[in-house]
């Protein structure tokens, strides 16, 4: 039998890159897979037209993870058709600004923070809450970024809510453990996704950047997918409260020929 035989995942941004590959993923170890997207619906159709010919059930649900009540909803409506999950795994954000703090409107400070922190604490709440009430386990994985730990001019945004991300991680880990609800982080480095399509089309600029990674080369959504899988499995039954870095070895470069 498939190792995710009989459980109920969501995935949030899972209409292209790590969301959609890690729904694929799961749905190929027997999850049956709510594919929350927020505008891609062509997206989130292709994901679920992959998910349904490995043969799970699927169902594409439509939320903006920033804004509490459309979260409500899409987990009612995923309730719903598919039961009460019990993996929740959160890819849904936005990238970088590029735009120095000084510089950065607020605006654009709490769109991201908005998607990419809070738009997990919405998420994590709802599924902590309906597991608690029904007294059952779960997984819950948050797509974090090796930026939660290295810092980058221009991404002052994207550090904080990533950074944000990690401690949130870490103290739901403390608070579900006894719910027996784990609570981990996975963090990429250089992933070939929609997030770096400028490499992606760009050959010259895709071997600069490979070169900067021990490596050799950028990673796959679907090599973090794999981890993401690993993560959410019985085999990580007693792994919670941590992050999982994914990056080729790009994060232990800091200091490197100084």
């Amino acid at each position: 039998m498939p190792d995710l035989a009989g459980r109920i995942a969501i995935v949030t941004g899972a209409d292209s890159g790590i969301g959609a590959a890690s729904a694929v993923a799961l749905a190929a170890r027997g999850a049956a897979l709510a594919i929350i997207y927020h505008r891609d619906v062509p997206g989130a159709q292709r994901t679920l037209s992959t998910v349904e010919a490995s043969g799970a059930r699927g169902v594409i649900v439509q939320a903006d993870v920033s804004d509490e009540t459309s979260v409500e909803q899409a987990f009612d409506a995923m309730r719903s058709a598919l039961g009460l999950p019990d993996v929740l795994v959160n890819s849904a954000g936005l990238n970088q600004s590029g735009v120095a703090v000084a510089d950065m409107s607020t605006p654009q400070w709490r769109r991201l923070i908005d998607t990419d922190l809070t738009g997990a604490f919405f998420t994590c709440r709802r599924f902590v809450r309906d597991l608690r009430a029904a007294g059952k386990p779960g997984r819950i994985v948050n797509i974090s970024s090796i930026h939660q730990d290295i810092m980058r001019a221009g991404a002052a945004d994207y550090a904080a809510a990533k950074g944000g991300l990690k401690n949130l991680t870490k103290t739901l880990a403390l608070e579900c453990a006894p719910l027996r609800i784990n609570v981990n982080a996975v963090a990429p480095g250089m992933i070939l996704t929609p997030m770096n399509a400028a490499a992606m089309a760009d050959a010259a600029l895709l071997k600069r950047d490979d070169a900067d990674i021990p490596w050799g080369r950028a990673g796959t959504a679907e090599e973090v997918a794999g981890v993401v899988a690993f993560l959410v499995s019985d085999a990580a039954d007693y792994i919670t409260g941590t992050t999982v870095t994914i990056d080729g070895a790009l994060s232990l470069m800091l200091g490197q020929g100084a």
